[in-house]
């Protein structure tokens, strides 16, 4: 029986008890003021600085505010913030926090709250180790006004804020060290985290925050005013797809995060149950090479996979029925967006030539090193975009041990920097959100650091980074993009990783549910039950 099929029949088997899930059996309705939420994968960590899950990403925006937030057109508005000045040469920034500002203990956001957690957040995030390169002093002038005072301009300051994890914590909380996990997850936002609600695997619970004063404003995406209409939001962790989907459709839970592609058209077939885009970026799906040790230590061989990659095969293996969410084309950021360009993409668009690329292969003195390939046994999308990868590899001449273990398995071992067969790794596979692959700046995967703070995989680029450093300081925007044609160009020459596809990860959710907010992930404010 194919995994489609058993996947399909599973899902119409909604009338069943749903035990393998850990589920109750369904509920005739749920109480108004609750919403059940199934995410996309386990909160492993609730620290979305110390790890990039997009999890915790979520995790975070329900519990944490920032200064600055991102709208649905990518602009930075003040969030936590009532406004600020820059001087005329743009070396001082004076940011005023608006009133009302509390944290879930009670205790006043102050400003000294807000330099600590910048601080911490500057350590982990691309633009704020750009920032720190170039700050003289970050200091709390008072209670109400940061004060930033740099070396030489920074003009992307409040899009270098509002993006990633720059949550405000805790004086006392932001001290810990940005490599070290915290263990106290109070904040200012629209809910608070119920700690003892959260058993990682199974569950977590939100309950909104009374005193959080939201914006005067319409929410727009990650910006505006963030007014909670439910009580309480809780999450609860459906390993199985199947298991999920069922549960969305009897109405035992309100909202599915990331349904599995081959399921979509059977959740579209229940009136009760909608099925929509709101990411307006969607996601990169690609393979990570790990730069250290052989054979993909060798450009050249990383050069030549770039001729197998056949995005289309991607897109038909993980989306199924549901191609009309997929796109080809996918380069080194994100497509149809002010950086994005076709420099370079005839290497993957063009035609196909295996034997071409098995013969780079063996002239670059490829010696039948074994390449062990990781890939999540619990995250379908990933295992199967390995499992095309594996086909991949195999049809150019590599020697290939596929490994399948769970997601959090292959996160310990990708931090792995020593060989293959003393527990590393030559590739696994994973997908980015848009907005990481909107320009240089927090683009991980693009990074050329090496060892030295670099993401898995470890790639070495100076020249990459040479160009990063030329962006930051752009005079405008048609400079920027020039800057990116350049980056990209040069991936395609020293191919840090492999873009394997793009897609728009569907949401799903009772027909009772409206309001939702876009963004690039789920968005827990504004949204109602009519």
């Amino acid at each position: 029986m194919r995994r489609r099929t058993v996947l399909k029949t599973g899902a119409a088997m909604a009338g069943t008890a749903l035990a393998g899930g850990g589920l109750s059996r369904p509920a005739i309705a749920q109480p108004a003021k609750v919403l059940k939420f199934i995410p996309h994968a386990n909160l492993s960590s609730p620290d979305p600085v110390w790890t990039t899950t997009a999890v915790a990403f979520n995790h975070g925006n329900l519990v944490w505010d920032r200064l600055y937030a991102l709208t649905e057109k990518l602009e930075s508005k003040p969030q936590m913030l009532a406004g600020d000045e820059v001087s005329s040469d743009g070396l001082t920034w004076k940011m005023t926090l608006r009133d009302g500002l509390m944290f879930h203990d009670g205790e006043p956001v102050r400003a000294r709250d807000c330099v600590a957690s910048l601080q911490r957040w500057a350590r982990r995030d691309g633009f704020g180790q750009r920032l720190t390169s170039q700050l003289d002093e970050m200091i709390a002038q008072d209670d109400k006004t940061i004060v930033i005072r740099l070396k030489k301009p920074y003009p992307v300051m409040r899009f270098a804020i509002a993006q990633g994890s720059s949550f405000i914590m805790p004086e006392r909380i932001a001290k810990t060290d940005a490599f070290q996990q915290i263990n106290e997850f109070i904040g200012s936002g629209p809910f608070r985290f119920i700690r003892n609600e959260w058993v990682s695997g199974s569950s977590a619970g939100y309950a909104k925050f009374d005193k959080y004063v939201p914006r005067q404003e319409a929410p727009d995406s990650w910006a505006g005013g963030k007014v909670a209409h439910f009580d309480k939001i809780e999450w609860k962790v459906v390993p199985d797809a199947a298991t999920a989907a069922a549960a969305l459709q009897t109405g035992e839970v309100d909202w599915l995060d990331l349904p599995l592609f081959d399921l979509v058209p059977q959740l579209r077939k229940n009136q009760n149950v909608r099925v929509s885009v709101f990411d307006p970026l969607g996601w990169i799906a690609i393979v990570a090479l790990n730069h250290l040790h052989p054979p993909f230590n060798n450009p050249a061989i990383r050069r030549a996979l770039i001729g197998a990659i056949n995005q289309q095969d991607v897109i038909d293996a993980v989306l199924g029925e549901v191609k009309e969410f997929g796109q080809v084309g996918a380069g080194f950021f994100t497509t149809n967006t002010p950086n994005a360009s076709t420099a370079g993409l005839e290497k993957i668009l063009g035609p196909r030539n295996i034997a071409a690329v098995r013969k780079a292969i063996q002239d670059a003195g490829y010696k039948g090193e074994k390449v062990v390939l990781m890939s999540p046994s619990d995250l379908p999308a990933l295992q199967t975009i390995a499992q095309v990868a594996e086909a991949m590899f195999k049809s150019v001449g590599l020697n290939v041990e596929y490994l399948s273990m769970d997601w959090g398995s292959l996160v310990t071992r990708r931090a792995n920097q020593e060989p293959p067969e003393k527990g590393g790794w030559n590739a696994f596979t994973t997908t980015w959100t848009g907005t990481t692959f909107l320009n240089p700046g927090n683009h991980f995967p693009l990074r050329g650091v090496g060892t030295k703070g670099g993401w898995f995989g470890w790639a070495t680029d100076e020249k990459m980074e040479g160009l990063r450093e030329k962006w930051f300081d752009a005079a405008n925007p048609a400079e920027e993009k020039a800057i990116c044609e350049q980056m990209q160009l040069l991936a395609f020459e020293n191919v840090p990783f492999l873009p394997m596809a793009h897609w728009f990860y569907p949401t799903a959710y009772r027909s009772n549910l409206t309001d939702f907010p876009k963004a690039a992930l789920p968005i827990f404010w504004g949204v109602k039950r009519v």
